[in-house]
């Protein structure tokens, strides 16, 4: 389990590695682009502590952190579902990927 820091405010994101490895592209394509946008995760995977949505922006710090020394394979499929997803909601929302 990996997780993602945004702009060290809150705790990290808990995030397994295979899906971090494909926001770390999603987001880093979007944000080389100064495509800023919102992005949406629970707050306990068990959907007790609700939601937080943050608008992501390229000169907030952003930090991925795998668990794993090698990088998950990468399946562009699920990359290009997530990018449509998140150009057709403008919200990336975490646990709704697939």
């Amino acid at each position: 389990m990996g997780s993602l820091e945004y702009n060290s405010s809150r705790p990290p994101i808990q995030v397994d590695d295979v899906t971090l490895a494909h926001l770390k592209i999603v987001i880093g394509t979007k944000l080389r682009r100064h495509e800023s946008f919102m992005m949406t995760w629970l707050v306990d995977p068990a959907g007790t502590g609700g939601r937080l949505t943050t608008w992501m922006h390229p000169s907030i710090p952003l930090v991925f952190s795998f668990d794993s020394s090698t990088m998950p394979e990468i399946d562009p499929k699920r990359i290009e579902h997530m990018i449509e997803y998140l150009n057709t909601r403008g919200d990336l929302v975490l646990d709704q990927l697939g």
